[in-house]
């Protein structure tokens, strides 16, 4: 019945709910309501379509013109990241989009190249022939409903695939996606240039040599992992921040002795997770001249205040060893009653401590649980304006 959402009636249907956020206690009347002229099955899966174009919103700004699964939307490559990735190939070439789910990334690498868009599930396709359409990207798409192992790719020019990490509702186990990660790499035996989507908890030791693994977070929220073949490859390892588009690479020949380690000074440097999980902090610190607190934490600091893409700055308003009742005190005497509490690298129930610090007061803070040269260390932070 999916597919009926692309008839006549179907398109009708959506059109009368565009735009609607229907609340739980009216969802009820509606369907009523709409049944005494659509088909009851018709209906559900129109209601249904809604709610997703609704939740999508925070990935897409066509969300209510878009056709989505529940699977396909929560695997979709956002707008944003789409069109970053998309970038990475050139104009007019013929790229092949496997496991193109509802089209999230073929939205943006159908503007201006040639697509075959190949996914072995009838409805997603469909759906990602229509999001296409709706973003301007499908004057030059071929959809293939099939296995992307029995496609052939002799003419292609690129490949982008997006293996599946969800099926029937469920996650797939950790690590595990549809076709493996191994097949995905092995294309590049096929058509040189290829670019891969991955988890960004992806083990970087899956990485082969030669192949960039590139960290994409938008804003502080890391969102994927992008594995570049040799083809394609402008860096070693790469951190992304969208939307700027800033990139931190390493420098040739950098080592992480290179980067003192020393107590916090005046500013807290939270690096973003994409940094992080790129492995490049000894480079941000290299590049800001700041200094590590601990050799084996991912926190810097400086006594200079830094504005970066690649980190939140704090401002250090107190640093001691860590001693929960001390720091209790001391919040109590900076009216602190609201503490986002960070820990990296100690032991601790994060909402336990929350509780015992018995915070009262009209001052927000972030409290830092961490460790400084080895010891259990504590710092009491403000947000640079």
């Amino acid at each position: 019945m999916t597919t009926a959402l692309l008839s006549s009636d179907g398109r009708e249907l959506l059109d009368r709910l565009s735009g609607e956020q229907v609340a739980p206690d009216r969802a009820l009347e509606l369907a009523r309501a709409l049944r005494a002229r659509y088909p009851a099955d018709l209906v559900a899966a129109a209601l249904t379509q809604q709610a997703l174009r609704v939740a999508a919103r925070a990935k897409f700004s066509r969300a209510d013109a878009m056709l989505f699964t529940r699977d396909g939307l929560e695997q979709a490559s956002s707008e944003i990241t789409a069109a970053h990735s998309a970038a990475r190939y050139p104009a007019g070439a013929l790229v092949a989009d496997l496991c193109c789910g509802i089209g999230g990334n073929l939205t943006a690498l159908g503007r201006g190249r040639r697509v075959m868009a190949v996914d072995r599930d009838l409805v997603s396709l469909e759906y990602a022939r229509h999001n296409a359409r709706v973003y301007g990207a499908a004057d030059a798409l071929a959809a293939v409903c099939a296995d992307v192992g029995d496609v052939a790719l002799g003419g292609v020019d690129a490949v982008f695939i997006d293996p599946a990490r969800r099926a029937g509702g469920r996650r797939l186990a950790a690590g595990r996606t549809e076709p493996p990660l191994r097949w995905c790499l092995e294309a590049a035996d096929r058509v040189p240039a290829v670019g891969i989507k991955a988890a960004p908890g992806l083990p970087r030791e899956l990485i082969p040599a030669g192949w960039e693994a590139e960290f994409v977070a938008v804003g502080r929220h890391l969102k994927e992992a992008l594995l570049w073949s040799p083809a394609l490859v402008t860096a070693g390892t790469r951190a992304t921040i969208l939307p700027s588009g800033d990139t931190l690479t390493a420098a040739p020949g950098a080592a992480d002795a290179d980067i003192p380690v020393a107590a916090p000074g005046a500013f807290l440097l939270d690096p973003s997770p994409a940094v992080t999980r790129a492995g490049l902090v000894s480079e941000l610190a290299r590049r800001l001249g700041a200094w590590k607190i601990d050799p084996a934490i991912a926190f810097l600091s400086d006594d200079r205040e830094h504005r970066t893409p690649f980190a939140r700055t704090l401002r250090v308003l107190e640093s001691a060893p860590w001693h929960e009742r001390r720091f209790a005190r001391r919040l109590a005497e900076l009216g602190i009653g609201a503490a986002d509490i960070r820990r990296r690298g100690l032991p601790g129930d994060v909402p336990q401590i929350h509780r015992r610090l018995g915070l009262r007061g009209p001052g927000r803070a972030t409290l830092v649980l961490t460790r400084a040269s080895g010891r259990p260390w504590g710092l009491i932070c403000a947000d640079v304006g």
